[in-house]
């Protein structure tokens, strides 16, 4: 006889049933969930304000010129983007969701809009 995953009460039935009920099963699924949907919404809240501050920017012809300081002083966080794309002529561009922006020297930030 098997004893249930979530709250340990004899299981009667099947022999490969893991849970007694359903609400069994789902407080089980659903505590073995949190811990990375946690971490999953910590990133995304971040992506989120990034691509927010991104989105403010006074753009010109979709370009915008800017030094580090200046975006994480907005609370930008340049340890988190969604994707990199690097162009034949080798420059790097990081890029939160639609907007992308290549780190220069002397903390220089160009910021793109595509």
């Amino acid at each position: 006889m098997e004893f249930c995953l979530e709250c340990g009460d004899k299981i009667l039935g099947r022999s490969d049933k893991k849970f007694c009920n359903d609400s069994c099963r789902n407080s089980y699924n659903n505590r073995q969930r949190k811990a990375s949907t946690q971490e999953l919404r910590k990133i995304n809240d971040i992506l989120r304000k990034n691509f927010c501050i991104l989105r403010e920017l006074p753009f010109v012809d979709n370009i915008y010129k800017t030094n580090k300081p200046s975006l994480e002083r907005l609370g930008f966080s340049f340890t988190y983007f969604t994707h990199i794309v690097t162009y034949k002529n080798g420059a790097e561009y990081r890029f939160v969701y639609s907007f992308g922006y290549k780190l220069g020297e002397d903390d220089f930030v160009l910021v793109v809009k595509k």
